[in-house]
């Protein structure tokens, strides 16, 4: 027989599923919020909750040795499923000396590309057989799921082994014609770094790193890549030239040149997505930048000329690479968001109304 705590927590998640909403939570002094439609509402009928009843929902989720990692850092990242409710991630940290607790909704199924809204040039990235791919954005921009189904398309179309190392596992891969094996960093492995350099004595053909977080871990990611295998990683960045900056500037003076003719070498695409809300209320829709690697960009890279990166992709168009404010244009031409809130997103305002003016 469930505890109270859980069936409390299920009751909430159901009416988050049923309202279709992304993100649900649960603080000290607040009644339990959702985000639908990227806005925090109240859910119906619920009342403030106090620190005891969180520590029951806290306690109901995690077992002895993440009580022991939530005590030690005071902050958990993980995920967990609910019979006939989905899977969901959650991070439950400290603030005011009480436990708060966010958990974001993860789909069973794996979307495909075109129903998340991304071009079909997006595919032909996944279809090399080494190098460097980035889905890149900010916190709930839809990178993981941009990546999981990348991987999912190998997953049907290739013979490979596909390493997924993640904090926490978010879409649980089947095995198609691919072997797919998922490691979570913190039950699996210890960092980041250090499944992804075991991952290279595991016989991959294909290494997803759920995020670049450290100069270590992207140095491996940037060797795996250039030793023959295909690399797919994020990085919290809007905009492919902002994520090269990122890349390089993640090391010391001294190694720049080196990691930007690596990079130059291995880096074969990077998707840059926001998601916004649609303009009638329902739902959210993705804009995406997105950058193919030719030859003069890999000069651009190498050169370190980072800032003539955009003005390439601009003549690049015809091979299918777009600029962040073109996406936006097109969401507004199209009534799919307001122009306010397209202003309120584009990286450079001035250019996203050059491409407004545009017939």
């Amino acid at each position: 027989m469930p505890d109270e705590s859980s069936l409390t927590l299920d009751r909430l998640l159901q009416y988050c599923s049923q309202s279709r909403a992304t993100d649900l939570h649960i603080c000290a002094g607040s009644s339990p919020l959702m985000r639908r439609n990227s806005k925090l509402s109240s859910i119906p009928d619920t009342s403030v909750m106090l620190p005891p009843a969180i520590n029951e929902i806290v306690t109901s989720l995690l077992d002895d040795k993440k009580m022991e990692s939530l005590r030690l850092n005071r902050v958990i990242d993980f995920s967990f499923s609910r019979s006939g409710l989905g899977r969901f991630r959650c991070n439950i940290y400290q603030q005011r000396g009480s436990y708060a607790i966010a958990i974001r909704t993860l789909p069973f199924e794996i979307p495909t590309l075109a129903s998340l809204g991304l071009p079909p040039v997006v595919e032909s990235m996944v279809h090399k057989n080494k190098g460097l791919i980035l889905a890149t954005g900010a916190t709930g921009s839809g990178k993981s799921t941009t990546l999981a189904s990348l991987i999912d398309i190998l997953n049907e179309k290739y013979s490979y082994h596909i390493v997924t190392i993640e904090d926490p596992v978010e879409y649980l891969h089947r095995h198609k014609t691919s072997l797919v094996t998922q490691r979570e960093v913190g039950e699996d492995a210890d960092s980041f770094a250090i499944a992804l350099r075991s991952a290279l004595r595991e016989d991959p053909d294909v290494i997803m790193v759920g995020e670049m977080r450290d100069p270590e871990t992207i140095s491996i990611a940037l060797t795996a890549a250039e030793t023959g295998h295909l690399v797919l990683s994020t990085l919290h960045t809007v905009g492919a030239a902002k994520a090269i900056d990122r890349i390089i500037d993640a090391f010391p003076a001294g190694q720049q040149a080196q990691v930007k003719t690596q990079l130059a070498t291995v880096l074969e695409g990077i998707i840059s997505q926001q998601l916004l809300p649609r303009a009638d209320g329902q739902g959210l829709i993705l804009a995406g930048e997105i950058m193919l690697v030719t030859p003069a960009i890999r000069n651009l890279i190498r050169e370190g000329k980072h800032y003539q990166v955009n003005s390439a992709m601009q003549t690049g168009q015809s091979l299918g690479m777009q600029l962040m404010e073109a996406d936006l244009a097109r969401l507004v031409k199209d009534k799919s968001i307001t122009q306010d809130e397209a202003a309120l997103r584009a990286p450079d305002p001035q250019l996203l109304n050059q491409f407004l003016r545009r017939e």
